[in-house]
């Protein structure tokens, strides 16, 4: 698909025509909004660098030069944290239940947006380092960060992604690229895989996926 990709009109060029991924795809196949504030930030590392930031918001310090268990990068980069030392973090804490404090719940449910955010819908090619844009933004209001247009910005990431990967010489590409894949499953079935199960599903599975985005369908 990505030597199909013309980055000068952002389609696929096909034997039968032009496709492209749009906008309401993203929004059934993800359930991703597609409508709200523009996800706009600061790239640069703030005054006084990340640390004074992680600690105000995630209530933790984070060491900014002793490598993470021997595999030789701190866990900041410049403008960028090592997606390593987020996991291992996380594990190393006690299991959230339900006698755990309403202010620590919510702390790492911010740790898990960052996660999410920058390590699965805006990844670089690595998979190693999450930008630090996403600190600031998803540690500020919660209703600020629902109202927020996720799905056209990842969508912008993977067309972007396309025409990085469609020139000669591109060997990977970064960005929410599972959503091109479930976008090829849905409009080329002859690429998608078939159904192991199609006819055993039970009414308690058929319910449930009423309320999931199709893309998990």
């Amino acid at each position: 698909m990505a030597e199909r990709w013309r980055p000068e009109t952002h389609t696929f060029h096909l034997p039968e025509g032009e496709m492209t991924i749009t906008l309401k795809d993203v929004a059934i196949l993800t359930g991703m909004p597609i409508s709200g504030d523009a996800i706009i930030g600061p790239t640069t590392k703030p005054e006084g660098g990340w640390g004074p930031l992680i600690r105000d918001r995630l209530g933790f310090d984070m060491p900014t030069t002793t490598p993470i268990q021997g595999r030789g990068h701190p866990p900041l980069n410049a403008g960028q944290v090592s997606v390593t030392w987020l996991v291992s973090h996380i594990q190393q804490e006690v299991e959230i239940n339900d006698e755990t404090p309403e202010e620590q719940v919510e702390r790492y449910a911010r740790i898990y947006l960052i996660g999410l955010v920058g390590g699965f819908l805006f990844p670089d090619k690595s998979n190693r380092w999450i930008q630090g844009i996403w600190l600031d933004m998803l540690t500020c209001d919660w209703d600020a960060i629902g109202q927020k247009s996720w799905g056209s910005a990842v969508l912008a990431g993977v067309y972007r992604e396309l025409c990085t990967c469609s020139k000669v010489g591109a060997k990977q590409a970064g960005a929410a690229m599972f959503i091109l894949q479930l976008w090829v499953w849905e409009h080329l079935p002859m690429f998608a895989p078939l159904d192991p199960r199609p006819y055993r599903r039970n009414d308690d599975e058929l319910n449930f996926m009423q309320n999931l985005p199709y893309g998990v369908k």
